[in-house]
Parts: C-alpha cells; sequence; structure tokens
C-alpha cells in the first residue's frame, strides 16, 4: 500500500475496496483483513444497512433465540475493523477500470472490488403512499410498533419480512392484517407457522391494495375490487430492489437489477465481485449474506494472488 494519503487520513491505495455497510460487506471487511489485505468498507452513513431495523434476525448460527440487528451488526462492524479492515462512512459513486486495478470514487485505487450495495425496500407505488410516509405509512416495525399500542395495522407483502414484521407488531398492537397478493406465503415455514398461530394476526390472501388513504394519516388502504379497510397504520414489505445503480452502465444486470456472478462471486469483469442482497440468486438471509461476503473476500484474494489474472 502507498503512504499517499487520501481523504479523511485513509491511504489512498488499497488491496481490496469493499463497497456497502450490511453483513456480507462487513464480512467480507473481516475475512480480507483477516487474509492480509488492505482493506476498505465503504460502509455509507449507517453500518448495517437494513438489518439494522430487525428486532430479530433468525437463522444466524451461534444465536438459537435470534438476535436484533442493532446488535448483529455493531458485532461484525468491530470484528472487522478488529482484524485490519478500515471503515469510511462514504457511498459507492463511480467505479472505473484503471491500471489493471480499479477507482473508486475517483481517488481511491483498488486491486480489487467487492460490490455489497445491498437493497432496499421496494415501495408499493400507490397513491397515498409518498404523501403519507411518516405520517402511518412505514417501513420499520420495530420503530413504530411502540406508538401504536392497542392501534390495528396492515403489513402488505406475503414473504419473510413481511412475517417477521407482523410477528413485531403484534404484541403492542390490538390486531395485524398481513394483506398479501399471493394465494400463500411466501416466508419460510417457521414464520407461517407462527403467523398461523398467532391470536392477534390474520392474513387475507389474493388482495391487491390500490390505496392508501387518510387525510394528515393513515385511516385505511382500498383494494382493487373496491372494498376499503380500515386501519392506524400501513407496513411494506413488497420486496428488495438491489443497490446496483453505480454499476449499471458498467455491468450486465438481470431483469430485476441484479448483479450476475460466477460461482467464485466474481461478475463479467475480472477483479470485481459481488456478494448478498445486490447478486443475482442471492438467499436474501442474513447468514447467507454473511457467507457472500467470506466467499467473496476469499475469491477476491486468490484474484490478488493470481495477479490479476480470471479465476481458472
Amino acid at each position: 500500500m502507498s503512504d499517499k494519503t487520501g481523504v479523511r487520513g485513509l491511504a489512498d491505495d488499497y488491496d481490496v475496496v469493499i463497497a456497502g455497510g450490511g453483513i456480507a460487506a462487513l464480512t467480507g471487511g473481516l475475512f480480507s483483513a483477516r487474509l492480509g489485505h488492505s482493506t476498505l468498507v465503504l460502509t455509507g452513513a449507517a453500518p448495517g444497512g437494513l438489518l439494522l431495523s430487525i428486532e430479530q434476525i433468525e437463522g444466524v448460527p451461534a444465536f438459537p433465540d435470534g438476535v436484533p440487528g442493532y446488535e448483529l451488526c455493531p458485532i461484525a462492524q468491530e470484528q472487522a475493523e478488529a482484524a485490519g479492515a478500515e471503515l469510511l462512512p462514504d457511498e459507492l459513486e463511480s467505479l472505473e477500470a484503471s491500471d489493471g486495478g480499479w477507482r473508486v470514487n475517483g481517488h481511491i485505487s483498488a486491486r480489487a472490488v467487492i460490490l455489497a450495495t445491498g437493497g432496499r425496500l421496494r415501495e408499493l407505488g400507490v397513491p397515498g403512499e409518498e404523501r403519507l410516509r411518516g405520517s402511518g405509512v412505514s417501513h420499520c416495525a420495530s420503530c413504530d410498533a411502540p406508538l401504536l399500542r392497542e392501534k390495528v395495522a396492515g403489513v402488505i407483502g406475503g414473504g419473510d419480512s413481511a412475517c417477521q414484521e407482523a410477528l413485531t407488531l403484534a404484541g403492542p398492537l390490538s390486531q395485524v392484517l398481513i394483506l398479501s397478493r399471493d394465494d400463500e406465503l411466501r416466508a419460510q415455514e417457521t414464520y407461517r407457522a407462527r403467523v398461523a398461530e398467532h391470536p392477534k394476526i390474520e392474513v387475507r390472501h389474493g388482495v391487491v391494495v390500490e390505496e392508501i388513504f387518510g387525510d394528515s394519516k393513515v385511516t385505511g388502504v382500498r383494494m382493487a375490487d373496491g372494498e376499503e379497510i380500515a386501519l392506524d397504520a400501513v407496513f411494506v414489505y413488497v420486496g428488495l430492489a438491489p443497490n446496483s445503480e453505480p454499476v449499471a452502465e458498467l455491468l450486465s444486470l438481470d431483469a430485476d437489477g441484479h448483479v450476475p456472478t460466477d460461482p467464485s462471486l466474481q461478475t463479467e469483469l475480472p477483479g470485481l465481485f459481488a456478494a448478498g442482497i445486490v447478486r443475482s440468486g442471492a438467499a436474501h438471509q442474513a447468514a447467507g449474506s454473511a457467507g457472500d461476503g467470506a466467499g467473496a473476500a476469499k475469491a477476491a484474494s486468490r484474484h490478488l494472488a493470481n495477479g490479476g489474472a480470471p479465476d481458472a
């Protein structure tokens, strides 16, 4: 690594730069540093990403009862830093090939780059959603559940996140309605079973929400068939959109905007890898994203050991 100094006193030449602040990026930073590579993680403003708002992440080894995202992510951050990774609260803004490696954000050089930029919650895209955001429309059950004690909320969606958040809401609320356009929930069996058994949760299948209404705050939703349901809040969990915009003109993306990779997690461009939610075929689970981060770090290490040649 050079002795030049870039922004905020950090060096501007690295073996590996990782873009993202979620569990894939932080695990990638941990493994990359442990493998002996100078490593910079561009975490964005808040390391942890979407997991920070999840009250209980399940399926993570060593946490049999689950772990809050706001506890897991700081642990991962501390491990990465203790191993020697440097963290910078900046976003990935630009990426271009340069001298057999990569130029990140115009001033940082990297021999390999791991895209672990994660995703964002998709919008429902109906009238009232944007206007009433923060006034009953929410994406964070753990944040807003205490404010809705003994009230009624709707959760739009049918996957893991929708069921997890419905279970979180059901504690303090009097009733939670899961509104799913599908004929059955798409969540893991463990979540489906707990939802089915919970006395405060009702699931309505085959319904399409076309409007969220209310004057200064949410008072209900209107379905495609004209039915109206009175609600005090609406939580939208209709999937994740990948944060792949910074590389949209650099790589060929799949139909949903994810980054395709080979089995070693390398993209179509040598020295550029992808891990976690942003890549095609990701598990969309915390444990899977952590595994991706470790795998991408090891693949990047092999790439460096090969002198920048593609993985055999």
